[in-house]
């Protein structure tokens, strides 16, 4: 099973939570769900490092902090397995396409977040609210 990993920023205020998303760029994708800034690990790179590493190469955005885990979750068609850590956005960051990989970074609150994310993360997205609880 393929394994990929990505990390879920957020934004918490008493009222709302926001999570930043990105959609992957090219003609194919134009219909495509968005979801979390995410990769393949290099050989022998662990996971959280693939997870933050992707995110920086995706977002433009470097996350240094402790990350909370949110477990995996196996997509169904293509069987790939992806894994996720949860994360405060850092102070001051400001997402952006840092990639050819994607066309958008966008911010969405968590209601929202969970009707435009990929079908199969989006119980990365209630894990989330979960934990912040």
């Amino acid at each position: 099973m393929k394994q990929s990993a990505g990390l879920l920023l957020y934004v918490a205020s008493p009222s709302a939570v926001t999570v930043l998303l990105v959609h992957a760029s090219g003609p194919y994708n134009r219909k495509a769900p968005f979801g979390i800034p995410k990769g393949e690990p290099n050989e022998g790179e662990p996971l959280e490092a693939a997870a933050r590493r992707e995110t920086l190469e995706e977002t433009g955005i470097e996350v240094t902090g402790p990350l909370e885990p949110l477990g995996f979750v196996d997509y169904k068609k293509s069987r790939k397995r992806i894994h996720a850590w949860a994360a405060p956005m850092p102070q001051g960051a400001v997402p952006r396409c840092a990639s050819w990989e994607i066309d958008q970074a966008r911010m969405f609150e968590a209601e929202e977040a969970k009707r435009v994310i990929h079908p199969d993360q989006a119980d990365f997205v209630e894990r989330l609210r979960v934990l912040l609880r």
